[in-house]
């Protein structure tokens, strides 16, 4: 299982939300960059990077700063929040993005995603946020209509080889993983999951880990040092 640290991205700064609600945001760092280069020192190999106000607001606002951050030596590092068109997904592979997410427009727009994971395949992943077993989108800022796992099924069937499935309810609450979605969701369909929001404890790397997940992503655990980065990619093993 890989492990995703996370740099939430507004105003340039490194940021965490609490249950994705902006008027609750804690700034960590002022250069996320250095911030990304310290996960590496840890061992990280990976890195979970998400432009918060271009997921609210679809325009990015922080390009800049997020392609610092996939530029760090040694470091992968994919990318989220505001990917709405073909123009977007270039320009963050060209950052030196590995792999970008795509959120509300893949739940708006069909024919986009279909035509993207098409043409670009496994560099598309989609970030399917869950409230109350419903989809949401715009930041989280709207719920939809739309069940948690008839999405995932429909992105299996279209081509999607990764989702990143974050329970809203836990994001930066350090209430623990929701294992028991991962886990249906690891019995049910065939793509890698990733799984995002609560993790807090070591105990939870481990329990995602036999869920089957293929990733989780720990963000405020690190920040606040409830999880040492080097002792969870250990964990991951």
């Amino acid at each position: 299982m890989k492990i995703f640290p996370a740099i939430d991205l507004y105003d340039g700064k490194a940021v965490r939300l609490l249950r994705g609600e902006y008027n609750k945001m804690t700034v960590y760092a002022d250069r996320p960059y250095e911030k990304a280069e310290s996960f590496f020192r840890a061992g990280a190999e990976f890195v979970h990077v998400v432009d918060l106000q271009g997921a609210r607001d679809g325009v990015s606002a922080n390009r800049e700063a997020a392609a610092m951050i996939a530029n760090v030596p040694g470091l992968r590092a994919e990318l989220g929040g505001g990917i709405r068109t073909e123009d977007d997904i270039r320009r963050a592979l060209d950052d030196g993005f590995f792999r970008v997410i795509l959120g509300t427009s893949a739940l708006e727009d069909p024919a986009f995603l279909e035509k993207v994971v098409t043409k670009y395949g496994e560099k598309i992943a989609v970030g399917v946020d869950a409230r109350d077993g419903f989809v949401a989108v715009r930041g989280w800022l709207e719920t939809t209509k739309t069940e948690c796992f008839d999405f995932v099924a429909y992105l299996e069937k279209l081509g999607v080889r990764t989702v990143i499935c974050t329970d809203i309810s836990r994001d930066g609450a350090m209430r623990g993983a929701n294992t028991g979605l991962y886990k249906a969701l690891h019995d049910r369909f065939q793509l890698d999951v990733i799984a995002s929001g609560g993790v807090t404890t070591l105990e939870d790397v481990k329990a995602l880990r036999e869920t089957g997940a293929a990733g989780v992503i720990i963000g405020r655990a690190l920040y606040d040092g409830a999880i040492d980065l080097a002792d969870a990619i250990e964990a991951a093993k």
